[in-house]
């Protein structure tokens, strides 16, 4: 009789332990987790061309699973999709990035954010912080960087440029006082948020025109109405008030 049994039905080998008896070998276990392993993202901003720039940057090491270009479509897809990260702007149509992440962490509270903006003032980054990004990173960020960044971020770790880490160890230390800041700015536009910042570091009107892709005249009625709702003079208390807040 032929005593050969089938490769699945054969019996496990053994190996003597160390009293010399035989024991089975350990049956193979999942392949361990490679921490090199592709990261998958998805990528909120609404400027079409800063995603491709950011998709090209990440795209070797990350699997860049969609983009979004506001809040809506960004809820969406970050929950058909739960990526690893999102790559998340703070200043967005439909509410901005804090909604984004109040809405997204209601029906999965373990999603990891990344925000990647522009906008290096206080307000911002303590506010997405607030809202439960696991960190923030400006725009100035080298592609190698922002690779290392989503990494850190999707295995639980906390980042920031070394220049926002001080907004947030200001803030648990009561060197800003954070409610006052948001109290003041809730009466600003997203747009005169911007226009404000920029004529508080000292930009001309005509300087500021150019930055916003905006007109000197609308450069001026921005400014009228943020000095109206801030109860301000002039831009001479302007970049006073945003000075002592932080915000330049």
């Amino acid at each position: 009789m032929n005593n050969d049994l089938p490769h699945s039905s054969r019996p496990e080998s053994t190996q003597p332990n160390a009293l010399g008896q035989p024991t089975p070998s350990a049956a193979p276990g999942p392949a361990p987790v490679d921490p090199q392993r592709p990261r998958s993202v998805v990528i909120v901003d609404d400027h079409a061309m800063f995603r491709s720039g950011v998709r090209h940057e990440i795209g070797i090491r990350c699997r860049v699973l969609g983009e979004a270009e506001d809040v809506d479509s960004a809820v969406k897809l970050i929950l058909q999709t739960q990526p690893d990260v999102v790559l998340l702007d703070v200043h967005l149509p439909g509410g901005g990035g804090t909604e984004v992440l109040r809405r997204v962490h209601e029906k999965n509270p373990e999603q990891k954010f990344l925000a990647l903006s522009v906008s290096d003032a206080a307000e911002d980054v303590i506010g997405v912080i607030r809202g439960g990004s696991r960190g923030y990173v400006t725009k100035s960020i080298s592609g190698p960087e922002l690779i290392d960044a989503i990494r850190r971020v999707a295995e639980g770790d906390a980042v920031f440029s070394p220049r926002l880490a001080g907004f947030v160890l200001d803030a648990f230390s009561g060197a800003i006082d954070i409610a006052s800041v948001d109290e003041d700015l809730d009466r600003l536009s997203p747009r005169e948020r911007e226009v404000m910042r920029l004529i508080a570091r000292g930009y001309a009107y005509k300087e500021v025109a150019k930055e916003l892709f905006i007109s000197i005249k609308t450069v001026e009625t921005h400014v009228s109405s943020v000095l109206r709702k801030l109860q301000l003079s002039n831009r001479h208390q302007l970049t006073r008030w945003a000075t002592d807040r932080r915000l330049v």
